[in-house]
């Protein structure tokens, strides 16, 4: 993975670190604003509070006057634990493990700039997919995954033209880096005379593991209508982008005289298109309703291969997924206390991406409910500062492997040597934003 290391290293000197984690839908990402993390994202693809509203919806940034620069973090504290019992050869035994996914601080930055009186033009640099999870040494369950981990970054330019008084259009173009791994390990030892291999298996050798990077394109179009000056609506549409992770694996065929042999390799991973449909409806001069739905074609995400041409001219089965497309609802409200100050409140609820029958031990997929806060102070007629405060309810959900009516050869397997597992996965989310923005 060295061929991006000098291009993180410039993005981490600009934004400072991008560790992510996933608690949206699958390993997706709501996080691109404080502004909107106070009302949960609620009518994102129809409001143009700042320079941040490009990312969710390119059209959004011929609302913006003059130059205008946003930037900030979002804090993510995931709290999500794994209960349940391994049985092996008869034998069962009780295993958990706690906070497997890791926290997070998740940095945005954002410019937008008139060019004339229709057109805008804008830079976004955040990220929309991400998670990490590592299930420790002490689990036993390993065999079935012991850690996985995607990370990206995009550069997002857009721009955005003002068709008639009612109708905005825009478009993007998405330079997506990207990079993930995945892994599993034995959970237990397998002396010489059980072992395929005839040779011992020690407690926590590699059974599987691929990592690598890649750089990728992709799109987005963005659409605003005004029915009137109080009521609006947005639409919004993200490509997905096809990843081709280069590296090495290890794992895959043991061989106890060199176990953590590398072969080179690759792995393809889809980050699944999006598209989002948000209104704002202003009931007040000082109160309005926002809303949205949201889609992510999370299907495409069925299976994950290995391509090692030096081990087999077969791709490797690393784990079957088989998730499904997820929908997101969300509702939020905003209050203009007075000329300076801004209140923001908002409740979203995100559907799982898995059925139970699919659930699985690294990605431990739930639906989740998101209660959001949040504020916005001018503090002169140049600078806003934004601040937000949520939390996600994840809820409890089983998770067994090997999982039924699943045909991986790979699962079937691990339970042959390690046993099954089957249990609970439990978690919360909090979350803390903020947020400067400055209009030249």
């Amino acid at each position: 993975m060295k061929n991006n290391k000098i291009v993180y290293l410039a993005v981490a000197t600009a934004l400072g670190s991008l560790s992510t984690t996933a608690h949206s839908a699958g390993f997706q990402l709501a996080e691109t604003s404080a502004t909107g993390l106070g009302r949960a994202f609620a009518g994102e693809a129809a409001m143009a509070d700042n320079a941040s509203a490009q990312f969710r919806n390119p059209a959004l940034l011929s609302y913006l006057a003059d130059t205008q620069v946003s930037a900030g973090g979002i804090y993510v504290n995931p709290n999500v634990d794994i209960d349940g019992t391994n049985t092996s050869n008869g034998k069962k035994t009780a295993t958990s493990t706690d906070d497997v996914a890791h926290d997070a601080v998740i940095p945005n930055f954002y410019f937008a700039h008139q060019i004339d009186d229709r057109l805008t033009a804008g830079l976004a640099l955040a990220t929309n997919f991400g998670m990490e999870t590592d299930l420790g040494n002490d689990f036993t369950g390993t065999q079935f995954g012991n850690e996985a981990a995607v990370t990206t970054f995009e550069i997002n330019p857009n721009i955005a033209w003002k068709a008639t008084e009612q109708l905005r259009l825009g478009a993007g173009i998405r330079y997506v880096l990207g990079e993930g791994s995945i892994g599993a390990k034995s959970s237990i030892t397998i002396p010489s005379d059980m072992s395929p291999t005839s040779t011992t298996i020690p407690k926590g050798t590699t059974l599987k593991y691929m990592e690598g990077d890649d750089r990728a394109w992709g799109w987005q179009l963005g659409a605003v209508y005004d029915i009137n000056d109080k009521h609006r609506v947005g639409f919004n549409y993200r490509s997905e982008v096809n990843l081709t992770l280069d590296g090495h694996a290890e794992g895959f065929s043991y061989d106890s005289s060199n176990p953590n042999r590398h072969y080179s390799g690759s792995m393809d991973l889809t980050l699944p298109a999006t598209a989002e449909l948000s209104s704002l409806h202003k009931l007040t001069e000082q109160w309005a309703v926002h809303t949205s739905i949201n889609w992510t074609q999370w299907s495409s995400f069925d299976k994950l291969e290995a391509d090692l041409p030096s081990l087999s001219s077969d791709p490797q089965m690393v784990k079957v997924e088989n998730w499904e497309d997820n929908y997101r609802l969300a509702i939020g409200t905003t209050y203009q206390w007075d000329q300076k100050l801004t209140l923001r409140s908002g409740v979203a609820y995100d559907t799982s991406a898995v059925s139970d029958k699919n659930r699985t031990l690294t990605i431990p997929e739930t639906d989740r409910t998101w209660l959001s806060v949040g504020a916005g102070y001018d503090v002169t007629p140049e600078l806003t500062l934004d601040a937000a405060f949520t939390y996600v309810f994840a809820k409890d959900a089983p998770v067994k492997e090997p999982r039924d009516g699943i045909n991986s050869k790979s699962e079937q397997n691990a339970e042959a040597l390690f046993g099954n597992f089957e249990g609970e996965t439990t978690g919360n989310v909090w979350l803390v934003g903020v947020q400067a923005s400055y209009r030249f």
